[in-house]
C-alpha cells in the first residue's frame, strides 16, 4: 500500500519563542487563504484596500477588453480604442451615466446589463466587508507583562494585572484564568492539560481603570507545591481572558493574555500606582503599571 504524503497543510508546528509554547501562524491573516471571508476580514488595510482597487480595475478592464472585441457598439467612442471602452466600462459599472457614450448595439446592451449586476454585487460585498472590518469589536485592554506570586492575607497568591485604557466602562467585565502545562498520564501518554484557576474576585460590574487578579495558592490550587524549575519544565502557561460589555458601543468585547513561566516572578509585589495628594485627592500612575519591587 503506498504511503500517503503529508503535506504543509496537514501538519502544524509548535514554535517556542521568549519561553511561550505558539501555535505557529496562529491568527495571522495569510493563513485564511482557503477562507476568503476571514481572509477579507484579517488582511491589514492597506492590503484590503489594495485588493479592492486591484479588483475593481481589472473588473473594468476586463469588461473594456469584452466591448472591444464587439466592434464598434458604443456610440461616440473610438472603435477599438481599449481606452474609451474602459472609461465606458467605469461609467457603467458606477452607474455614472453621463451621456456622451452609450452602447449601441445588442452585444453591447447584453454586456453593460451584465455589468451591472456585476457593480451591484461588487458595491455590495465591497460595503458590507467595510462596515463588517469596522464594527469588529475591539478591546483596548492592557495586560502586565508579568504575574507575580507573593503573600496575600497570608496565602501565597498569583497575581496579575490588568487596566482599560478607554475612559469608558466595560460593564460586566468577567476574567477567567486557566493554567495548561506538559503532563504525563497514569498509563504513559503526553498530554497537554489545562486547569482553571479560582481567582477571589472574577466578576466586575464597572471595569473602568485597573484591576488586580488574585489565585489564592492553597491545596486546591494547580500551583501548590509547584516551584519556578518544574513550571519551565512542565512548560506551564497561565492563560488569560477578559471579556465585557463596551458600554460606548453596546458590543460585546474580549482580550486575551498569556503569562509563560519566564513571566512568573517569585517573592515580587507590584508596584502601587494609587497615589494620594495632600489635599486627600487620588490618582493612578500607569507609567508604573509593569513594575515589581522584592518583598519587604
Amino acid at each position: 500500500m503506498k504511503k500517503k504524503r503529508r503535506t504543509s497543510a496537514n501538519i502544524v508546528h509548535f514554535v517556542k519563542l521568549n519561553g511561550r509554547l505558539n501555535i505557529e501562524g496562529l491568527g495571522k491573516w495569510y493563513n485564511y487563504w482557503n477562507d476568503p471571508y476571514h481572509l477579507l476580514l484579517t488582511i491589514p488595510w492597506a492590503g484590503f484596500l489594495t485588493l479592492i482597487c486591484v479588483g475593481y480595475l481589472l473588473a473594468n478592464a476586463l469588461f473594456a477588453l469584452a466591448y472591444v472585441a464587439g466592434g464598434d457598439g458604443i456610440e461616440n467612442a473610438r472603435p477599438g480604442n481599449f481606452a474609451d471602452a474602459f472609461f465606458f466600462s467605469v461609467q457603467t459599472m458606477a452607474s455614472i451615466g453621463y451621456g456622451a457614450m452609450y452602447p449601441k448595439t445588442t452585444y453591447a446592451h447584453l454586456l453593460v446589463t451584465a455589468e451591472s449586476l456585476v457593480g451591484l454585487f461588487g458595491v455590495t460585498m465591497a460595503t458590507g466587508l467595510m462596515f463588517a472590518r469596522f464594527a469588529r469589536p475591539n478591546a483596548r485592554v492592557i495586560f502586565s507583562q508579568v504575574a507575580v506570586i507573593a503573600p496575600f492575607e497570608g496565602v501565597p497568591t498569583l497575581m496579575f494585572r490588568t487596566a482599560n485604557q478607554r475612559r469608558n466602562l466595560i460593564l460586566e467585565a468577567s476574567l477567567r484564568v486557566s493554567l495548561a502545562r506538559d503532563e504525563i498520564t497514569a498509563e504513559g501518554d503526553f498530554i497537554r492539560r489545562i486547569y482553571d484557576l479560582t481567582l477571589l474576585r472574577s466578576q466586575n460590574p464597572s471595569f473602568s481603570l485597573s484591576w488586580t487578579a488574585l489565585h489564592p495558592i492553597d491545596d486546591r490550587s494547580p500551583l501548590y507545591g509547584v516551584t519556578p524549575l518544574s513550571l519551565m519544565e512542565d512548560e506551564t502557561t497561565i492563560l488569560v481572558t477578559l471579556t465585557g460589555l463596551d458600554e460606548t458601543v453596546g458590543q460585546s468585547i474580549y482580550a486575551h493574555h498569556t503569562f509563560a513561566s519566564r513571566d512568573i516572578l517569585w517573592n515580587m509585589r507590584f508596584v502601587d500606582i494609587l497615589v494620594w495628594k495632600p489635599n486627600g485627592d487620588r490618582y493612578i500612575d500607569y507609567s508604573h503599571f509593569h513594575d515589581v519591587k522584592p518583598l519587604q
